[in-house]
């Protein structure tokens, strides 16, 4: 901790201008603070208890997963993207897939496409749910933290029926998903839908919307005008309760999503009461897109076909002289994209996720960068928190929804 002095422009009664001297104080706020939502360190300059400038401080979760890419083979890269936002593994498998998938001209089966989107936009309900049980704590609603780690737990149960493991799944590959769905997993998937739109989603603003203390300490906090966050990159959810109707699924669709119906709900304020509201609503829409797939979902192949690029499945290896020709071509030809660059973006749970890979023609990417949500709207954290006070900055960090492994990578 530090203190410097500032000073602060004022006016006598004769109307001279006139200097007064204010100390104003430097302080950490993390990396082991519980609000900061991960390990990121802030250091504050603070005006009693205004807040002057924020400068975050990153680089305490650096994974290394983009340098790690670089020395797998493509598939083997699949289970790296997990980590990436560890609170959304398949929004991370979807972009990587979708990517290598573009630089191949690899075409994906419908019912491969049905089943990524069903479980895409499960996975952003977990996302959201997790955001709106640690936001709520934060602002001393403890009720609803458990409340949606009731519901998350659900839908960690149906990682496990699809993929073997209740986090990171790996569910996505390239050509398609590891496995078709299980018996009984569309009842699972209903019955879950079923529970939240009817009474889940509605508990969560029986608790919250109405309240005065949670009301107070979010409506006209952490506003940042529409032209800051375009400037800053901001996208997803904050950038949508500015007002901007933008969703990569609808503007720029990919992987199937314009076979959907679904809306793209937008605030006017701004401010952290927005973001809450805008994901409120994202949580409904993403139960109806599901929905739509669980119920829609075409018969046939679980994941492309091609020789050059994906395994055949057991069933096929069991029973089909076919698959095991294929299976040997699978292994001796090799997995050799062509020379070039691709680039596609995806709508997580927290704003543009994108996948970058540059391909020499090797086994191995030459390069894989992710245009990560939590990095850039991070920028944005000053513009919302200077020159309010620093309870605000807790309430305005958590409506932002960063995970520093997204931010650190």
């Amino acid at each position: 901790m530090s203190t410097t002095l500032a000073q602060w422009p004022t006016e006598t009664e004769e109307g001279e201008s006139r200097q007064i001297h204010s100390e104003t104080m430097t302080l950490n706020m993390g990396p082991q603070h519980p609000s900061t939502h991960g390990v990121l360190r802030l250091v504050l300059e603070l005006d009693g208890e205004t807040v002057v400038k924020v400068t975050p401080v990153i680089g305490y979760l650096h994974t290394g997963i983009e340098k790690s890419c670089e020395d797998k083979t493509y598939h083997k890269v699949v289970p790296l993207t997990d980590r990436i936002d560890y609170l959304a593994p398949m929004m991370n498998n979807y972009a990587y897939c979708l990517a290598v998938e573009k630089l191949l001209e690899l075409e994906i089966p419908e019912r491969a496409q049905y089943i990524r989107v069903m479980m895409a936009e499960i996975t952003r309900i977990g996302s959201h749910l997790i955001w709106l049980g640690t936001h709520a704590m934060d602002l001393g609603a403890t009720s609803v933290f458990m409340y949606c780690f009731r519901e998350r737990e659900r839908i960690m149960s149906m990682y496990e029926m699809l993929a073997g493991v209740r986090m990171m799944s790996s569910y996505f590959r390239i050509g398609g998903v590891t496995e078709d769905i299980p018996v009984g997993f569309d009842r699972e998937v209903t019955t879950f839908l079923d529970d939240m739109e009817r009474e889940r989603i509605d508990q969560y603003e029986t608790l919250l919307t109405g309240n005065e203390i949670f009301l107070e300490r979010t409506k006209g906090v952490g506003h940042i005008s529409p032209e800051d966050a375009l400037d800053l990159g901001v996208t997803g959810p904050s950038l949508r309760a500015a007002g901007f109707k933008w969703d990569v699924r609808k503007n720029n669709p990919y992987g199937g999503y314009e076979k959907f119906d679904f809306e793209i709900p937008t605030g006017e304020n701004s401010d952290v009461f927005d973001r809450y509201a805008i994901r409120i609503a994202e949580m409904r829409q993403s139960c109806r897109i599901a929905r739509q797939a669980i119920e829609g979902l075409p018969e046939g192949r679980f994941r492309s076909d091609h020789p050059r690029y994906t395994p055949p499945d057991k069933k096929m290896l069991a029973t089909s002289m076919e698959a095991l020709i294929h299976h040997f071509k699978y292994y001796t030809e090799g997995f050799l994209p062509p020379k070039g660059e691709v680039y596609v973006p995806t709508e997580s749970g927290k704003g543009e996720l994108g996948c970058y890979i540059c391909s020499d023609g090797s086994p191995k990417p030459r390069r894989c960068h992710f245009r990560s949500a939590s990095l850039n709207n991070l920028q944005a954290l000053a513009r919302m928190s200077e020159g309010r006070l620093i309870a605000d900055l807790i309430a305005t960090i958590g409506s932002i929804d960063i995970v520093l492994g997204e931010v650190d990578r």
